[in-house]
């Protein structure tokens, strides 16, 4: 990819179109006005979070209101095999730089994992409501920052038996397990879901259901890492092993 289509800051738009003007509004435009500064004749890039992208030349620059005109469009297909993290809730702001870190190594889509040993709890109420809305919310700016032209989708949370009905391939990370994520093997296409685990770990019974349903156990060389940081290293390995990065 050059780097016209990487260097550029990127913005959120509704819609972006082959051709015309689009305006930035709202905490886009605020971000792109009054934060970037951006100014007239600088090139942005702007986005759908749906795989479409532009490159567009700022021609008017107000407080909060940023006016483009698109140059040239392009459409990103979605990944044949998509990777699906399910993520054990984390207590304070550790389990949004998981999704952080998630999403700017390509995650395509998180699951809040209501793991048992989970510290954190998401009430179906007004703070799970919040809770889920600042992991979305860090999943947007960091695909922003990384440039993506998907945004991933942060879905409601999620239990042991909700992942074991799924009937998708699943890795379950283990730092005990007998293979190895280098050496699994993987599907070409379809849905990857990887299991990460909170800090106390994963019991026996969550073990055995998702074992039953089919996952298969993999470890990540010999240390342990944290739960925070332990889907970003895996979504390295996954790049590097499949065609996601080709």
């Amino acid at each position: 990819m050059t780097s016209a289509w990487t260097r550029p800051a990127l913005f959120w738009a509704e819609a972006v179109p082959a051709a015309g003007e689009v305006v930035l509004d709202g905490p886009e435009g605020r971000h792109a006005a009054d934060v970037r500064r951006v100014r007239p004749g600088e090139v942005v890039l702007l986005g759908d979070g749906a795989g479409t992208r532009a490159r567009a030349e700022v021609t008017d620059v107000a407080r909060g209101r940023v006016v483009t005109r698109v140059l040239e469009r392009r459409s990103e297909p979605a990944p044949a095999l998509r990777i699906v993290l399910a993520q054990a809730l984390v207590k304070g702001d550790r389990g949004e730089l998981a999704v952080e870190l998630a999403t700017e190594a390509g995650v395509d889509a998180v699951l809040p994992w209501r793991a048992e040993r989970c510290v954190a709890r998401w009430d179906d109420g007004p703070r799970g409501e919040k809770a889920l809305a600042r992991w979305r919310a860090t999943a947007r700016e960091a695909a922003k920052q990384a440039r993506r032209a998907r945004l991933p989708e942060v879905a409601p949370p999620v239990t042991t038996r909700d992942l074991a009905a799924r009937g998708d391939a699943v890795l379950l990370l283990e730092a005990t397990a007998e293979h190895s994520l280098a050496t699994v093997p993987l599907p070409d296409e379809g849905d990857l879901v990887l299991v990460v685990g909170p800090e106390g770990g994963v019991t026996d019974d969550e073990r055995a259901q998702l074992v039953d349903a089919g996952a298969r156990e993999v470890r990540m060389g010999r240390d342990v890492l944290r739960t925070s940081t332990a889907a970003a290293v895996a979504l390295g390995a996954l790049g590097a092993r499949t065609a996601r990065w080709g």
